[in-house]
């Protein structure tokens, strides 16, 4: 599709970044709400968001290039590519690890607790996930599926197909789908490009973790808990609705369907698993729940 929202000579607004940009405003806006709720500061959470954003977005991209080594380097490929995160391309998990380090950081210079405010920024991360994903979609090749006959199978538009009507050209400009997923480019010239829509995958898995924080934000749970029901969550719906579509380089060529082509494993599969265990310890040996556990006369 077109990556550019618009531009203003040199100047270029991408969707991806915007998209981006509004998720984090609107969860911004939600975490202030939930700080007020739960007789956490604003002022501080305000403080520390600047260095959270870069540590983000640093921590993001990092990851992303480590998980994806074949995208920038190897036999033509430019490694200064890597540093370009406007093009698209980021790491939730490594995200997730950057805001995380940096709000510890924060969090123990000013002697803050570190979970409850960590929790109070998940909604950040939920729309975030959604607003890049959907920024993914405006790039066309971030993020691509497989080519796939199956019946969800996306018939991806040839460049310069007219769709939205004048409207969608208002919106979008002329070029709507002037790039398309790295799969198609295997396609023969005149055949359609059917490919997994994985973009509007991990947009769903983002919606999904809209609920997932909404219900943790609400109930009385331990600090952390909903901090680390986001983080198992989202490698949990990553793993399963996205991964195996993703035109992704794999360790191994193992396929479940040869025609298909989805793939069983790929690097971030392989590194939700500990991340999946390390959730789940959190969550079930939480300070307060082993209080919980004992007997009153223990206490």
């Amino acid at each position: 599709m077109d990556p550019i929202f618009v531009q203003i000579g040199p100047l270029a607004v991408r969707w991806y970044g915007l998209l981006i940009a509004l998720g984090v405003l609107v969860g911004a806006s939600w975490a202030l709400k939930a700080a007020e709720r739960k007789g956490l500061s604003g002022d501080k959470l305000l403080d520390m968001s600047l260095w959270l954003v870069v540590a983000g977005i640093v921590g993001a991209r990092l990851v992303y290039v480590l998980t994806s080594p074949s995208a920038y380097f190897g036999p033509g490929r430019d490694w200064l590519d890597a540093f370009k995160v406007w093009e698209g391309g980021i790491s939730i998990h490594g995200g997730v690890l950057g805001v995380l380090v940096a709000a510890w950081l924060y969090c123990r210079r000013h002697k803050l607790n570190l979970w409850s405010y960590m929790d109070i920024m998940t909604p950040v991360g939920a729309l975030g996930i959604m607003g890049g994903r959907i920024g993914n979609i405006m790039n066309g090749t971030d993020t691509g599926g497989r080519l796939t006959d199956w019946a969800i199978g996306f018939h991806w538009p040839e460049p310069g197909t007219p769709t939205f009507g004048a409207l969608g050209r208002l919106v979008f400009g002329d070029d709507l789908w002037q790039f398309s997923p790295p799969a198609c480019a295997a396609v023969p010239f005149g055949e359609p490009c059917v490919v997994h829509f994985t973009q509007f995958y991990g947009f769903l898995v983002g919606f999904i973790l809209v609920f997932v924080v909404a219900w943790g934000l609400r109930r009385n749970l331990p600090a952390g808990n909903v901090f680390w029901h986001f983080v198992l969550w989202y490698s949990v719906l990553r793993s399963v609705i996205e991964e195996p579509f993703r035109d992704n380089p794999l360790p191994w060529q193992v396929y479940l369907n040869d025609q298909a082509g989805v793939g069983i494993f790929t690097y971030t599969q392989l590194a939700s698993i500990p991340i999946i265990l390390i959730a789940l310890y959190m969550l079930l040996t939480s300070p307060e729940r082993e209080q919980a556990r004992r007997p009153a006369e223990a206490r």
